[in-house]
């Protein structure tokens, strides 16, 4: 039986079984397709004690953060207009300067940190993978290639300083060891220092049945709850919340020292309340997920096989590891789904774990016929839609399968 990586309590409940699924980025190479592949269980359970969700089994995290793990996160625009409206606003707020520390967990390409690294305010980036890592310091940001533990955090302390911000941009939900994790921000942080932590809420995927941001990179899937739990176990405490747009629907948190002098503001009750009256803390609330997903990927397959009967063709964009999940999910081949288009080089020429669906070049689209162009990465449809306008005056079609089919 598991426990809880939290709290240690027995898990019992199922929120949530999506069959076996090979790790969501793991992109396969031409020569990956004649190899066997690695599946894992991809179960969800949710904690009675503490209400954290969770993975059932997971992947060892060196298998899954490799060399070359293929997200980038330059490669989205919103992305990264979003990143610099974070930086802009937490300098003035915090009134960070020269003298200042920043620190990012799992900062990837930079994407965050050259923002204030413009500023002249010092940062350290912590990333284990290289791929990424290497296109960070190209940008001349200082980069540990590591996972962060409470080990790593007294390595930053004794050769740098104590942090007095440290960031998390989607990545509390991917740590297997969350009061690790946990420890060494505590540890890391100074006696005035703020952390932030981006996640998708949980409470918007329950809502709008966003099965597909479920997958071994996740760990946890977060609520206010369930964060202010894990983070007064450790000394600190949440002081303000912010609902933000991004991964379709976020939570940004603020956290310091349990001692701190910075009070709590309304928004923290506002959004623990929210939780309470979507009873978030009975298991009522995760009992129907199961067959409103099974609805929403059989009226998925009908629509792509109704296609295949009436001759229609269909292909894929964003080879988004959201849309992994949906595809292998779902049990999608290249029968059903003849190619996705991605515009990160990374994962040009590869395949999609599972599926084998190949991926290329966004160009592809430029002479080629399609009725339908199915949008996995949902959260950026619009984004997406708009630079592909010139297929839809062509006569094209978009689609996206969650929460509901939508064409459009």
């Amino acid at each position: 039986m598991n426990n809880c990586r939290h709290c240690e309590a027995p898990l019992k409940i199922t929120f949530a079984d999506l069959g076996h699924a090979p790790p969501s980025n793991s992109y396969l190479g031409f020569n990956d397709l004649v190899k066997p592949e690695s599946f894992f269980p991809l179960k969800v359970l949710v904690c009675e004690k503490c209400w954290l969700v969770q993975t059932q089994d997971f992947v060892a995290a060196d298998h899954m953060f490799e060399d070359e793990y293929a997200y980038f996160s330059s490669t989205s625009t919103s992305w990264l207009k979003h990143a610099e409206h974070y930086a802009v606003s937490i300098i003035d707020r915090l009134e960070l300067d020269k003298g200042s520390f920043v620190v990012e967990l799992a900062s990837n390409d930079g994407y965050l940190l050259k923002n204030f690294l413009e500023r002249q305010i010092p940062c350290l980036g912590v990333e284990p993978t290289l791929g990424t890592a290497k296109v960070a310091q190209s940008l001349g940001i200082d980069v540990l290639l590591d996972f962060f533990t409470e080990d790593l955090s007294r390595q930053v302390v004794s050769t740098y300083s104590n942090a007095d911000l440290i960031i998390g941009n989607n990545v509390f939900a991917h740590v297997p060891d969350i009061n690790d994790f946990t420890k060494g921000m505590k540890n890391m942080l100074s006696d005035d220092g703020v952390i932030t932590l981006e996640f998708p809420h949980f409470l918007n995927l329950l809502k709008h049945k966003q099965f597909d941001t479920i997958y071994h990179e996740h760990f946890s899937y977060l609520s206010l709850a369930s964060v202010t739990n894990i983070f007064e176990r450790h000394g600190l405490k949440i002081f303000d919340v912010e609902h933000i747009d991004t991964h379709g629907g976020s939570l940004r948190v603020y956290g310091c020292h349990e001692r701190s002098l910075r009070g709590v503001e309304d928004s923290v009750s506002k959004c623990i309340a929210l939780e309470s009256e979507f009873g978030l803390k009975t298991l009522e609330a995760y009992s129907s997920f199961q067959p409103e997903i099974d609805a929403i990927k059989n009226e998925f397959l009908k629509f792509l096989i109704q296609c295949v009967d009436e001759g229609k063709s269909v292909a894929a964009y964003g080879a988004a590891a959201k849309g992994n999940t949906l595809i292998n999910y779902c049990g999608v081949k290249t029968d059903l789904i003849d190619f996705v288009c991605d515009a990160a080089a990374s994962k040009q020429g590869k395949y999609l774990p599972g599926s084998h669906i190949p991926i290329v070049d966004s160009s592809y689209l430029d002479n080629t016929s399609l009725d339908y162009v199915l949008i996995l990465p949902w959260n950026l449809a619009d984004e997406i839609a708009d630079q592909l306008d010139y297929l839809r005056q062509k006569g094209t079609k978009f689609v996206t399968a969650i929460p509901a089919l939508r064409i459009f």
